[in-house]
């Protein structure tokens, strides 16, 4: 698929996602979004919001989960590094309960698809 790598976890429904980087002496650039791979990719979520936070070292987010108007995420991390975790809890999942947690940092670049039914935390 074009400039993503998508990696389906052990839950259904969670991806890693690691975009292609292209580098040079003068830095860097990246797709981090883009419908059609990802659409490919079986994510044919709908985008419709776009949020940025900033935490201090040691920071726990989480974890949040929207019951009246849920939400899928896509996270990554632009400076420092996070342990992202998604917590399966849609109603009579196979995995209900379980989770997965991936290392999120500027220096690897992923990404973490956290679709709608999730809990979804993280440590700065």
């Amino acid at each position: 698929m074009g400039q993503f790598n998508f990696t389906e976890c052990d839950i259904e429904g969670l991806f890693e996602i690691k975009p292609k980087c292209f580098g040079d002496h003068r830095g860097y650039f990246m797709e981090t979004y883009n419908y059609e791979d990802f659409n490919k990719a079986g994510l044919s979520m709908k985008f419709v919001q776009d949020n940025q936070s900033s935490s201090k070292k040691g920071v726990l987010r989480g974890l949040h989960f929207q019951v009246n108007h849920p939400q899928g995420k896509l996270v990554r991390v632009l400076k420092g590094q996070v342990f992202d975790v998604a917590v399966d809890l849609r109603a009579g999942s196979k995995t209900y309960g379980k989770w997965h947690g991936v290392l999120l940092s500027e220096e690897n670049k992923k990404q973490f698809y956290v679709p709608k039914g999730f809990a979804h935390g993280f440590l700065v």
